[in-house]
C-alpha cells in the first residue's frame, strides 16, 4: 500500500536516530500453533499496510514456546520478504525456554544461545531490537549487558533493550551499555490506566537517560474495553486459561471503573479502548504501545486511537479522579 506511512505517527526512540510507530503489533497472544497461518498473515499484513512497522516477539511466545517466532518468520519470508528493510523485528530472552541451567534468566550463555535460536526460527540474519526479558537476580548485570552489547557487535542485533526492569536497574543498565559503546535504546514496561506504577520511578529515569519506552498490556488484558460490560463472553480471555485475567476480575471493580472511563471516551468520540491507547501515548516518556489483536477488525479499531491523541486538562483531571485509589492490575 503506497500511502501506508501517511497513516501512522512515528516517534523518535530516546536519543537514537530510530523512529518507531506509535502502535506496535505484539505477538504474545494469537500467534501460536492454535492459530492458522492465514489469520496471522492477515494481521501482520494489515498492520504493515497501515504503517505499523514494528512487530514485537519473544522466544517463549506461543503456544508452544517458539511458535510465535516461527509464525512471524514464515510471514516475513513469504508475504513481507521484500519489505525487510522497512520493518523493525524484535525478540526477547530471559524466561524459561529449555531444560537445564542455561534455558532461562540472564547469563551470557542463555542470552546468546537464545538469540541464535530465535534467528533460526525466524530465518533472519539479525533482529532490529534484542531485549533482556527480565532481570536475573543471580547474574551480575554487567554480564547480561555485555551479552547484549556483544550481540550488536556480532551483527545479530541492531539495538538492545530491557523489559520488566526496576528503575534502579534500568539506570545501571543504561550506564553500563553506554560504557560498552552500545546505548540502551528502549525499555518495555507494563503500563495502562489500570497500572500506573511506571510513572512513579522508571519514567523519570528513562527521560533523564534519554531512553525510549514501549508499553505492553496498554488495554489491561481487555479490561479497558467494553468486552466485559455485560458479563464474560465464553470466547474471551477471562473465560479461558489466562494466567492474569479471571472471571472474577472481569466482573468486579475494574469493570465498574471502566464504565466510568467509557463515558469520557464517548464524549471524546472514541471507544474506551481508543481513549486508553491515546492516554498511554500522552505520557511524555512513551514511544510506542505494543497491542495485541485476534482479528483485523480489532486492529483497525485500535488504529483509530491515533485520530485523537490530545487531551484537555479537564479530561485528564476527570480521568485521574476516576483512577484514584484503583489498585494496579497485576
Amino acid at each position: 500500500m503506497e500511502n501506508r506511512y501517511d497513516k501512522m505517527v512515528y516517534r523518535r526512540c530516546g536519543r537514537s536516530g530510530l523512529r518507531l510507530p506509535a502502535l506496535t503489533l505484539g505477538t504474545w497472544h494469537n500467534f501460536g500453533e492454535d492459530r492458522s497461518y492465514e489469520s496471522c498473515r492477515d494481521l501482520l499484513c494489515a498492520a504493515f499496510d497501515n504503517g505499523i512497522t514494528q512487530f514485537d516477539c519473544a522466544n517463549n511466545y506461543g503456544p508452544p514456546a517458539g511458535a510465535a517466532e516461527e509464525m512471524l518468520g514464515r510471514v516475513l519470508g513469504r508475504e513481507l520478504k521484500s519489505h525487510r528493510d522497512e520493518l523493525i523485528v524484535t525478540t526477547k530472552a530471559g524466561y524459561y525456554m529449555w531444560p537445564g541451567p542455561y534455558g532461562e534468566w540472564g547469563s551470557r550463555k542463555n542470552l546468546l544461545a537464545s538469540l541464535d535460536q530465535s534467528l533460526r526460527r525466524m530465518n533472519l540474519d539479525y533482529v532490529d531490537i534484542y531485549y533482556h526479558h527480565r532481570p536475573d537476580p543471580d547474574t551480575p548485570l554487567e554480564e547480561s549487558m555485555q551479552a547484549l552489547a556483544d550481540a550488536v557487535h556480532a551483527g545479530k542485533a541492531l539495538y538492545v533493550g530491557i523489559s520488566n526492569y526496576s528503575a534502579e536497574d534500568t539506570a545501571r543498565a543504561a550506564d553500563l551499555l553506554r560504557g560498552m559503546g552500545v546505548p540502551l535504546l528502549i525499555s518495555q514496561a507494563r503500563y495502562s490506566m489500570f497500572n500506573r506504577l511506571f510513572e512513579q520511578k522508571e519514567q523519570a529515569v528513562l527521560l533523564e537517560k534519554q531512553v525510549g519506552a514501549i508499553a505492553f498490556c496498554p488495554l489491561a488484558e481487555g479490561l479497558l474495553t467494553n468486552k466485559y460490560f455485560h458479563g464474560v463472553p465464553e470466547d474471551s480471555r477471562a473465560a479461558g486459561k489466562s494466567v492474569f485475567l479471571s472471571r472474577e476480575t472481569a466482573q468486579g471493580m475494574y469493570v465498574e471503573v471502566a464504565k466510568k472511563l467509557d463515558a469520557i471516551a464517548g464524549a471524546r468520540g472514541q471507544s474506551l479502548a481508543q481513549m486508553a491507547l491515546a492516554w498511554a501515548l500522552h505520557n511524555p516518556a512513551m514511544t510506542s504501545l505494543s497491542i495485541g489483536a485476534s482479528r483485523v477488525s480489532q486492529l483497525m479499531d485500535n488504529l483509530r486511537a491515533l485520530d485523537r491523541l490530545d487531551f484537555s486538562a479537564e479530561e485528564l483531571a476527570a480521568i485521574d479522579k476516576i483512577l484514584l485509589n484503583v489498585p494496579p492490575f497485576y
